[in-house]
């Protein structure tokens, strides 16, 4: 859905123009971000740094949860005040009536995946004087859905604006979902999944690559569905042709060179294949399962696939590859969960062990089905259920921490972490193979022999030395050249 405010006049009609550029939400929504930001660039336009810089602000909304709703108007109007001239994308932006509701000088409304129709009200915002060069310079590419239809390859364009650091990067395979859980609305704001071709997927992680990108996150809504609404159709890859399909996928990435990372897998039988690859290591031995409970009820509240079987998944996973660290995210005070119910809960928690958790107490989602759910749990109960279960999450990850020190693992430096007197590069901050970024624990690492010469973006060896309840410290004991299967485009140094 798209709605559109007749816009105010431009400054000018001439000069360079500058556009403030604010991204809310998951690294699905920053993917798309990435796309819109690399579209003005390529007409021209400049990314203003302050709201005193721009001409006009994009806001990239997210509209999942209460909270997230709440801060995506709280930044819409923010930069109203500040500007006077906001268009808004994402996920919010689905629902125009809310965001009129409490913003009705917004200059323009679209829906997510929709960089051809911001682009055309930044157009009409600011219009850029043509010449011969610029005339020549190409439009946005079309969205996975456009007016809810899905392109003819079902892609968008790669986008060449990052705005994740030069070494990691996320691609996103699909968009949408086709599940109905009863407590999300994504199929409503995004549609239901669209997969890209392999093909592409393919060749954007080859130009990520040859860029220096050395770890490769892929996201979708329900990235082990992929490919199952083009019946996992073949296309092109280097004169070869390739299923899209999750495993042909992986395998084709993980012969790449760079570490692939997976989110937001469901825990489908196929997936033993995936972590086959993995125990091969040919990926990363991890997996992002969004379980959201144990409890086989409240699965069947939640609407959730797997229902009763995740222990008996998740240790066929393990045997398979016992490396394999696993993440997920929990949900507690589900509308009618009894004290019972949160016990299998913990109960799964001490039997499973997993890696990494993270947990959220329940809220209500504007127009989702679990809204009209019988007992709603009282708020002071959720908060106590969630101190509980997150009490027995930190022990079990301190417990599984603690079984590395002494080991030497790969490391990827993600930043400095010096002091004013320390020599350059003494202190580092990474991340092991079992770590994604922003969500997962960290290595705070000293850079002994290889101080100075371990840049961000290396791939080190770390003798692990002590843990705590999330992170890792150690030392950085070799720093091994990175050599990936891809030609490396330019010069960027020792790797």
């Amino acid at each position: 859905m798209i709605q559109a405010v007749t816009p105010a006049p431009a400054k000018s009609t001439g000069g360079t123009k500058k556009v403030g550029f604010i991204s809310l939400g998951c690294p699905k929504a920053l993917v798309d971000s990435e796309r819109i930001l690399t579209q003005l660039r390529v007409e021209g336009y400049e990314v203003a740094p302050s709201y005193e810089d721009a001409d006009a602000v994009i806001v990239n909304t997210c509209g999942f949860i209460t909270p997230a709703v709440e801060e995506s108007l709280n930044a819409i109007g923010e930069a109203l005040d500040a500007t006077g001239k906001v268009i808004v994308t994402g996920c919010l932006g689905e629902r125009p009536e809310k965001i009129m509701e409490r913003h009705p000088k917004v200059a323009a409304i679209t829906g997510s995946e929709a960089v051809d129709d911001v682009m055309g009200h930044v157009r009409e915002l600011l219009p850029i004087e043509t010449d011969a060069f610029t005339g020549l310079l190409p439009v946005a590419a079309p969205g996975m859905r456009p007016e809810r239809e899905a392109t003819r390859h079902g892609d968008v364009f790669a986008p060449s604006v990052k705005l994740t650091p030069r070494h990691y990067a996320y691609v996103k395979i699909a968009e949408g979902c086709n599940h109905t859980c009863s407590f999300c609305i994504i199929p409503k704001l995004r549609g239901l999944q669209v997969s890209r071709d392999a093909g592409a997927v393919l060749y954007e992680a080859f130009r990520l690559i040859a860029g220096g990108t050395k770890e490769l996150m892929i996201i979708s809504q329900d990235t082990s569905a992929y490919g199952v609404d083009v019946r996992y159709r073949e296309s092109e890859f280097q004169g070869e042709g390739v299923r899209a399909h999750l495993t042909d996928l992986a395998a084709k990435l993980g012969e790449m060179g760079a570490w692939v990372r997976m989110h937001y897998i469901y825990p489908y039988p196929h997936v033993e294949k995936l972590v086959e690859l993995m125990a091969q290591g040919k990926i990363l031995p991890y997996l992002d399962v969004p379980l959201q409970h144990a409890s086989p009820s409240v699965l069947r509240r939640m609407r959730r696939p797997g229902a009763g079987k995740q222990l008996d998944t998740i240790r066929r996973w393990r045997e398979i590859c016992p490396e394999l660290v696993i993440r997920s995210t929990f949900i507690v005070g589900f509308p009618g969960e009894t004290e019972a119910e949160f016990q299998e809960l913990l109960q799964f928690l001490e039997d499973a062990r997993l890696d990494r958790v993270g947990a959220f107490a329940y809220s209500d989602v504007e127009e989702a089905d679990a809204n009209r759910l019988d007992g709603p749990v009282p708020e002071e109960v959720k908060q106590e259920r969630l101190a509980r279960f997150m009490a027995v999450a930190q022990r079990i990850s301190a417990e599984k921490l603690a079984e590395k020190v002494g080991r030497v693992m790969d490391v990827i430096v993600d930043e400095f972490n010096d002091d004013d007197d320390d020599q350059p590069g003494t202190k580092l901050i990474g991340r092991t193979k079992g770590d994604a970024p922003g969500i997962d624990g960290q290595v705070y690492m000293y850079a002994g022999d290889f101080a100075g010469q371990v840049k961000i973006g290396d791939i080190v060896r770390v003798r692990i030395e002590d843990s705590d309840e999330y992170d890792l410290y150690g030392e950085v004991v070799e720093r091994p050249e990175w050599k990936p299967n891809v030609p490396q485009l330019g010069h960027f140094g020792r790797h």
